[in-house]
C-alpha cells in the first residue's frame, strides 16, 4: 500500500514555534530590539485586526533583510545543530524513524521559512514544502516567493507537489487551525497525535 505523509512541523513535529527561537538565535540583540517594535503588530494580530503574513514578513525581514544566502544556510545549519535534540517531541521522532521507506514518501509542509527548515527536513529524509524566502543576488530581499504555506496554501502547495500522483491513503499530522485544510484533505487526519 502506497501511503503519503504530510507533516506540520511547528508544534506537530516539535515542542516549540521554530520562527522566533531561530530568529533569537541569529542575532539576539537585533530579535529584541525588533521584537518590542512590532510589539503593536502583534498585538493586532492577536486581535484578528492584522494580516498574519504582512506582520511575519515584516519580523523576519527586520533581521534578515540584506544577509547572504551564505551565511544564512551557516546560521540555520548551527541552528539545527544546537535545536535539534532539544526542540523535536521525542514520540514524534520515533514515529518517523519507523515509518516504511519504500511503500511512503513524507513531506514537511510548514509555515516556517525554508532556510532554516530544510537541515531538519533533510536529517529526517523528508521533501519540504514551506514558506520560500527570496534572495536575489544571493541576498535576502526580506520577501517570499509565493504566499505564506500556512492553511489554503498548504493544501496548493501539495497539489503541485504532487503533480496528480496518486497513494492508496493520505495521513496529515497537525496541530493549529493553520492546518485545517491540510487535514480536510488528507483521507485519514491526526491533530495532536504526538502531544
Amino acid at each position: 500500500m502506497k501511503k503519503l505523509y504530510l507533516f506540520d512541523f511547528d508544534g506537530t513535529l516539535t515542542y516549540k514555534d521554530t520562527m522566533f527561537l531561530y530568529l533569537k538565535f541569529y542575532n539576539p540583540s537585533k530579535f529584541y530590539l525588533q521584537f518590542l517594535k512590532h510589539i503593536p503588530l502583534f498585538v493586532l494580530l492577536k486581535l484578528k485586526l492584522a494580516d498574519a503574513e504582512k506582520v511575519k514578513k515584516s519580523f523576519i525581514a527586520s533581521i534578515l533583510k540584506g544577509q547572504s544566502r551564505t551565511k544564512i544556510e551557516k546560521k540555520s545549519q548551527a541552528f539545527f545543530e544546537k535545536y535539534q535534540h532539544e526542540i523535536f517531541r521525542e514520540n514524534a521522532l520515533e514515529f518517523i524513524t519507523n515509518i516504511d521507506r519504500n511503500q511512503t514518501e513524507c513531506y514537511i509542509v510548514t509555515a516556517s521559512l525554508d532556510m532554516w527548515a530544510k537541515p531538519f527536513a533533510k536529517k529526517l529524509r523528508m521533501n519540504l514544502l514551506s514558506t520560500r524566502a527570496e534572495f536575489k543576488n544571493d541576498i535576502f530581499t526580506g520577501n517570499f516567493i509565493g504566499k505564506n504555506c500556512n492553511g489554503p496554501e498548504k493544501v496548493n502547495r501539495i497539489n503541485e507537489a504532487l503533480q496528480g500522483r496518486k497513494f492508496d491513503k493520505t495521513i496529515a499530522f497537525g496541530d493549529t487551525s493553520g492546518d485545517t485544510e491540510m487535514l480536510a484533505w488528507a483521507d485519514e487526519s491526526q491533530f495532536e497525535f504526538f502531544h
